[in-house]
Parts: C-alpha cells; sequence; structure tokens
C-alpha cells in the first residue's frame, strides 16, 4: 500500500508492520526522490503487462537453439552431434579468463551444431537440442555463500555460467573480483527497469522478493561491500513494503537501504544511477568500482540465488513480451535457446511495423521472430507504425535539444558533425566514446536523425583503428 506524496521528490510510503495475527499498524515515512541531470519521458505503457504474473512456458516443438556464447569471450561446444545431455550439463565453454560456460535448458538429444541469426542480427554457432520429456538434470552441488571462499564464490559464478542479465552479458565472476587498491562500499541493485514495455523485473522483485534480496547479500558478501542499496523509480513504489519486509526477513542481517528516484529514461544506466543516489560521477572510460561500488541488475541477482542455493546454472529467462503489436502481453520465463516464434505465435498483430529484442529505446530491431532467447533477453517488443513513430530523416538544425537531455552531459551534435566531417578524433573530444548509447538523444531530435545508430557506427571505427594501431606496433600481434 502506498500513496503518492504532494511534492514530486519525496514519496509517502506506508508499510505494514505486523504486531499480532489480528492487529497491524502502518509506519510511515517520507522516502526521499532522487534523480539526474538531463534524461528523457518516453511513454512508458508498463500497463500492458504490470499485472501479468509470470508464467513458466516450455517450447512447444520441445526444441532450443542455443548460442555457444552469450557474453564474455568465445567458447567452443563441448558436445557432439548425437549426444544425451541433461538440462544444466555443461555444453559449451572457453579457456580465457572472460570465458563463461554455457549449459543445457532441456534435457535431450544434440541434434545440430550450426550458424543461426541471433538477437542484433548476426549469425553465430548454436547448439541445437531437441527435449526428450525427461527430468535429467546436472546441476551443480549446493554451495553455501556465507561459509565458503570468495575464490570458491567467484568460481561458482563462473561455472554456474552468470553473466549481467540486463543486457550486456558482462561476466559476473569478473565484476565482482575486485582490483588490487580498489574498495567496493556498495552493491547498488539496479531495480529502476526504466526501458518502456518491460516489467519483468518488477514481477521478479514482487514475486520471488527473497530470493532477490538473498541474491543482494551474496553478492555483498563476495565483493565484500557493507552497504546495498535497492534503486527503484517512483512508477514501482508499491513494491516498497515487499522489499523491506524481505530485507528484515533475510536471515543475514544485511545492510540495505531501499531508494526511490523519479521516473525518468535512463535512470537504469550505470552512470546516472550511481549520480543520482550517490552524487558520484563514474568517471570518463572508468567503471562504478571507480567509485565504489558495484552495479547488478535484479535478473542476474536472483539467478546468483539460484546458482548457490540450488546449484541451477542460469538455464531459464524471465522476459516481457509486449508493445502495442501484441495481442497478448505477458511475463515469461523460458528454457534459454527457446525460439521466440514458439512464445509468440498467433499473438503478433498484423499492424506490427518493427520486432525488438529488448525495449523501444536500447532493444535489437529483428527481420522477424526466427531468433532464440539469450541470456540477455529482457523482452521482445512488437511496435505498430504509431509506437515505432518512423518517419523521414531531416537535416540537422542545429537546435541543441540533444546536448539539454543526454544524461552524460555530452554534445550529440558536435559528434555527429564531426563524424560526417571524418574528424572521429574530433568526435572522441566531444564524448563519442562516453556515449552509453541510451537513445534519449535520437528520442528527442526533431529532424528524426537516428543520433544513437550514428554512435554506434562512430565507435567501432574508433575501436577498428585503434586495433589496427595496436597491430602494427606489436608488428601484427593484435
Amino acid at each position: 500500500m502506498a500513496h503518492k506524496y504532494s511534492s514530486n521528490y519525496n514519496t509517502l510510503i506506508l508499510s505494514k508492520i505486523s504486531l499480532t495475527s489480528s492487529f497491524h499498524y502502518y509506519r510511515i515515512g517520507i522516502m526521499k526522490t532522487y534523480t539526474f541531470k538531463g534524461g528523457i519521458h518516453p511513454s512508458e505503457f508498463k500497463e500492458l503487462t504490470q499485472d501479468k504474473s509470470i508464467q513458466y512456458v516450455i517450447p512447444s516443438s520441445k526444441t532450443v537453439c542455443i548460442p555457444i556464447t552469450q557474453g564474455g569471450a568465445p567458447n567452443e561446444p563441448l558436445v557432439a552431434v548425437g549426444d544425451s545431455v541433461a538440462r544444466g550439463q555443461k555444453i559449451a565453454a572457453g579457456n580465457s579468463p572472460m570465458a563463461v560456460p554455457v549449459h543445457a535448458s532441456i534435457a535431450g538429444t544434440v541434434k545440430k551444431i550450426e550458424s543461426r541469426i541471433v538477437a542484433g542480427n548476426t549469425e553465430v554457432p548454436c547448439i541445437i537440442i531437441q527435449g526428450d520429456d525427461s527430468a535429467r538434470t546436472e546441476y551443480l552441488s549446493v554451495l553455501d555463500p556465507f561459509q565458503c571462499s570468495v575464490e570458491e564464490s567467484l568460481t561458482r559464478l563462473k561455472e554456474a555460467g552468470i553473466v549481467g542479465m540486463g543486457g550486456a552479458g558482462f561476466p559476473t565472476n569478473v565484476k565482482y573480483k575486485i582490483p588490487a587498491g580498489k574498495t567496493a562500499e556498495y552493491v547498488v541493485a539496479n531495480a529502476s527497469e526504466c526501458e518502456p514495455y518491460l516489467t519483468i523485473d518488477a514481477h521478479l522483485m514482487e514475486e520471488e522478493s527473497s530470493k532477490f534480496v538473498d541474491g543482494l547479500s551474496i553478492a555483498m558478501k563476495i565483493i565484500g561491500a557493507p552497504k546495498g542499496i535497492i534503486v527503484l523509480e517512483s512508477n514501482k513504489k508499491h513494491l516498497v513494503p515487499i522489499l523491506q519486509k524481505a530485507v528484515e526477513n533475510n536471515i543475514h542481517g544485511a545492510s540495505i537501504a531501499i531508494k526511490l528516484c523519479k521516473t525518468k529514461y535512463p535512470q537504469g544506466s550505470e552512470k546516472t544511477i550511481v549520480k543520482a543516489v550517490l552524487k558520484r560521477e563514474i568517471p570518463a572510460k572508468g567503471l562504478p568500482i571507480d567509485v565504489g561500488c558495484v552495479i547488478s541488475n535484479v535478473a542476474t541477482l536472483c539467478a546468483i540465488s539460484e546458482a548457490f542455493r540450488e546449484g541451477k546454472p542460469l538455464i531459464d529467462r524471465p522476459l516481457t513480451v509486449s508493445g502495442q503489436g501484441c495481442t497478448e502481453p505477458k511475463n515469461l520465463r523460458v528454457p534459454v535457446g527457446t525460439m521466440v516464434n514458439e512464445i509468440t505465435d498467433g499473438i503478433v498483430s498484423p499492424e506490427t511495423v518493427k520486432i525488438l529484442s529488448g525495449g523501444p529505446m536500447m532493444g535489437a530491431s529483428m527481420a522477424d521472430t526466427n531468433f532464440p532467447v539469450e541470456k540477455r533477453t529482457s523482452g521482445i517488443t512488437f511496435l505498430t507504425a504509431k509506437e515505432a513513430a518512423l518517419a523521414e530523416e531531416d537535416p540537422c538544425i542545429g537546435c541543441g535539444t540533444c546536448i539539454d537531455h543526454c544524461p552524460c552531459n555530452l554534445s550529440p551534435v558536435l559528434m555527429v558533425r564531426s563524424m560526417k566531417a571524418d574528424n572521429y578524433k574530433e568526435a572522441q573530444r566531444y564524448g563519442l566514446m562516453d556515449c552509453i548509447e541510451c537513445g534519449a538523444c535520437s528520442y528527442v531530435c526533431p529532424s528524426h536523425i537516428p543520433l544513437t545508430q550514428r554512435f554506434r557506427v562512430g565507435k567501432a571505427v574508433v575501436r577498428t583503428e585503434l586495433a589496427k594501431q595496436k597491430a602494427a606496433s606489436t608488428g601484427g600481434k593484435a
């Protein structure tokens, strides 16, 4: 139960506290609402799935297509066509410290190992498994995260295949290994879920609050951070009493605070979330640990709890299926490798003009639904022409609106002009490599210039040139 206070910057929270089995009272407190400079306020459309509980769905074909690499350095298959595999069995791994193994999400037989289209419209090697309806599993042993060593914990994260599930897919065991000379004061649970349409994180916190808080406590233990912070946007303030109860009931007594941020995009970006709640600024080309914190999202923290408490590798993916081009929006949990066309068959409107892997601000546009759900897939969004706001690009009018709304205080208009002149050094000087690709500039541009896409291409050009320079300086050894 929660009510909005009269101020835009404070929220009145009423949390129910049980005194006896028959009597309760409400603890009333004012929660400050934090924010950051810049940003935008796109239509949220979260009402399409905000009341949809998470449903577990197995693909009707009983077949999964699992990319052998889903974050981190490249892997190689550990199985061959014809092999029988159990759910949770490791099927691909690599030798690099940055490699994260991949596991079978269903029990069955390896039918093919071949390249398939995945999110981002790239072809990558995938392992196709035909399920056999058996309940065979090959999980890791249960491991008490509060009794084992830090090294054992980091090994568990790696062996369970845990990566950042917010979209980046960065290896969690690498992120949680604090560099020498650095200290983590906080673990920040990024629960803002600022991307329009997506509500899966909100439902995970509502339906699995204890698991979420347990995962946060485990992360704090591994990292050695004395404090945890759960950061919500104010459109999810109804979750505060639920999370408060989960924190109070957490047997490890971790020091965890809950902070509300003003609903604004891109609140979920690492730079903006740290700036808002800690008043610290991550330096250019820096990381959150440079300002004393580590950030993980909701689904990742839930997966961490499962990896220790159940020995379960990261083999299931919760996600939102939504958009006005979807006739049956929903929140799902599916085996990793489930083909999107199997969970959206019959619910895609003929009015759909754009299919996204992810949300509308940072999602990857796809030609069709013939691609698999990965560890990094937070949602599938089907947009109509009205939602996609398709428009012809006009010349830049130099209005500076993109500068006003950039959450990183960059100059998008100057960056894109420099790139147009093939002056990438100048584009970098204006902040090209610090762009977080949130899409805010593209959203507000009155000329409909696809600025974010231009910056992605520009950054790729810069990285390619740097790789060439490095190869030349090392005699061809990049």
